[in-house]
């Protein structure tokens, strides 16, 4: 399983994306649809057409490292319209097992009136 660090930003690419897409494309991607630079930080994950495969590029201190996973059965819960979704890396790790992100919603704590 991937390590997720805590408060790193995550970006779901919710277009489909060609999985033979490699480092530099993605990259470019990135750049030109979310005006973000890869090198900055951060998790920018991809989904394929059918959304049994997925793919996170993200910069390694020395070079692009990429994540890729793929179902055996059942779906990524993305939704399929184009631009970006900027979500948590527990709704990262929710996501990579299962859970549609439409779903998840956060609660207001009854103590703190904050969003736990």
């Amino acid at each position: 399983m991937l390590s997720i660090p805590e408060g790193v930003a995550v970006y779901v690419h919710r277009g489909w994306t060609d999985m033979r897409s490699g480092f530099d494309r993605l990259a470019e991607v990135v750049k030109g649809e979310l005006s973000v630079s890869p090198l900055a930080g951060g998790l920018f994950v991809f989904v394929s057409r059918c959304r049994r495969r997925v793919k996170i590029l993200y910069w390694d201190r020395d070079g692009y490292a990429l994540w890729y996973k793929r179902l055996e059965a059942g779906a990524f819960r993305v939704e399929k319209e184009s631009g970006y979704e900027s979500i948590t890396g527990v709704d990262l790790k929710a996501l990579l097992s299962g859970v549609e992100l439409s779903r998840i919603r956060m609660q207001k704590s009854a103590a703190t009136g904050a969003y736990a």
